[in-house]
Formats: C-alpha cells, sequence, structure tokens
C-alpha cells in the first residue's frame, strides 16, 4: 500500500452560500472547515463525508473579489459520489431544484446506473449507483 493518498479535489465557485448549501443540505456532505484569509481576500471551505485524515474531501474556494462566474475549463471531468437509491436521489435532488443533466440510467455499454447533476457553478457531479 502506497504512502500516498487523495487528499482533495479544489474547485472555485462564485456564491460561497449556495455552493456550500448545495454540497451539505443537498447532497448530505459535512463542512469539515472554513477559513477566511483576509489578506489574500478568499475564503477556503472543506466538504465532505467523513474525516480528512482518512477520507478525500472536496475544497471549495471563495476568491472575494471576483465579479463573475468561472468558466468551467475544458479539462474537467467531475466528482463522482457513490448513491444507494439513484432514482429516489434525483428525484429529491430534482424537487429542491438541482439541475439534472443526465437521467438516472444505465450507462453507455454497461450496467452501472448513473446520473449527471450541476452545482450551483456548473461543476458536473456523478452519481452512481452503489447497492
Amino acid at each position: 500500500m502506497s504512502e500516498y493518498r487523495m487528499l482533495h479535489t479544489m474547485v472555485r465557485v462564485f456564491d460561497l452560500d449556495k455552493s456550500l448549501d448545495f454540497y451539505t443540505r443537498l447532497l448530505g456532505m459535512n463542512l469539515l472547515r472554513k477559513n477566511d484569509y483576509e489578506g489574500g481576500r478568499f475564503t477556503l471551505a472543506f466538504v465532505g463525508y467523513g474525516d480528512e485524515k482518512d477520507t478525500a474531501v472536496i475544497e471549495l474556494t471563495h476568491n472575494w473579489d471576483q465579479k463573475e462566474p468561472y468558466s468551467i475549463g475544458t479539462g474537467y471531468g467531475h466528482i463522482a459520489i457513490g448513491v444507494p437509491d439513484i432514482y429516489g436521489t434525483c428525484d429529491k435532488l430534482r424537487a429542491e431544484g438541482a439541475k439534472i443533466t443526465r437521467e438516472p440510467g444505465p450507462m453507455k455499454h454497461g450496467s452501472t446506473v448513473i446520473a449527471f447533476i450541476e452545482d450551483p457553478d456548473g461543476y458536473k457531479i456523478e452519481l452512481i449507483e452503489k447497492k
């Protein structure tokens, strides 16, 4: 086993409150820590499903002086989250106004059931049904 491990994925967010609501309330993550950096004029918020000491998390970076939403780079793919009932999860997310960009169903050329949603900044999140 390697002594290396994944720590976090960072995404820049335009409206930190909207993003925190999306990742915590809608996707059930916990806000693990949040720090303002007055000198650099930014905030870092870390969210995830477990403790950072043994679980990869998402770092939400909010630059205070950003005037317009970020454009998603062409190199960005997605964040993947396992869910037990993908159809029920998508129904709940849709009812809360989340944007479902690919309805749940088997992936092409496979049997894994997936869906895609977008966070408030347009970052793609793949939901994978894990029974």
